[in-house]
């Protein structure tokens, strides 16, 4: 990076589960070439080797089995487990230098897995989620973590990965709302690029909006979630520097699942968002 205005971080695990099976030393090692400042979405065991490489851990999450986007705090089925984990994971981001922890509204069905089931209305998701964030937020503060929420898009059905159909967090509004309503400095929003573009648009604007918010924002192209390359619609530069007017000083993580040579499209993505 030549600018270094955009703190710049991988994900590992688009890369881990497409058809090149990076290991974490391999993301590690092309993290540390491009000058990013870290690996994102990382449990505590894995922190240790990124600092090996004099890079930090830029975002967590509570650790409950995959797929963890399912069972998310709007749902209480899952509350305690979730409660469990979540602050275990927390109280080693206050002792591992962590700042960003991810936390996932859930799906909307009663039984996560199971859309037979019925559905938590959005008032009652509201409800369940803010009891939650109260129970998290206080220990978050203390150990200096932003609870980051996570929009995802339920559009896209051709992928697990790529689309969350059932998701009850895919109102970017009433993601924000929650965030307003939990009144406390350590709820953000983590604004995903490419969900918001599936669900909403408007990219460049909603950054300007939700600015006061804005706690981790993610990066892939749309459609396909795939590298920040001419066949999306994204222009990453201008997005960029929106983030830069409005002032915002967090980590833009790479969060895409790479179609060709994973080390050439993490360059293009460093070089585009280095504004």
């Amino acid at each position: 990076m030549g600018k270094g205005r955009i703190r710049q971080s991988i994900a590992h695990w688009p890369l881990s589960i497409s058809e090149y099976k990076w290991d974490l030393r391999q993301t590690c090692e092309a993290a540390k070439e491009l000058g990013c400042a870290g690996v994102d979405i990382l449990q505590p065991a894995d922190w240790r080797l990124v600092k090996e490489y004099g890079l930090t851990c830029t975002s967590t999450n509570s650790s409950l089995p995959y797929p963890v986007f399912k069972r998310g705090i709007n749902n209480p089925r899952y509350h305690d487990e979730l409660m469990e984990h979540s602050l275990r994971v927390l109280r080693q981001c206050r002792d591992g230098g962590v700042t960003q922890f991810i936390v996932l509204v859930g799906y909307k069905w009663n039984d996560a897995d199971d859309p037979s089931s019925g559905e938590i209305s959005l008032e009652d998701g509201m409800t369940n989620s803010l009891k939650a964030l109260r129970i998290l937020a206080p220990e978050a503060e203390k150990a200096g973590v932003k609870l980051c929420i996570e929009h995802l898009n339920t559009r896209d059905t051709t992928h697990e990965m790529k689309g969350h159909p059932g998701y009850q967090g895919d109102d970017l509004e009433y993601v924000v709302d929650m965030i307003h309503r939990a009144n406390s400095p350590a709820v953000k929003l983590l604004f995903d690029l490419y969900h918001v573009s599936v669900m909403h648009g408007d990219l460049i604007r909603r950054i300007h909006q939700y600015k006061d918010v804005l706690g981790h924002v993610h990066t892939a192209g749309n459609p396909g979630r795939g590298e920040l390359d001419s066949h999306q619609e994204i222009y990453f530069p201008a997005v960029m520097q929106a983030l830069i007017d409005v002032g915002y000083d967090g980590y833009v993580a790479h969060e895409f699942i790479p179609t060709r040579d994973p080390m050439q499209g993490l360059r293009q993505a460093v070089e585009l968002c280095d504004v």
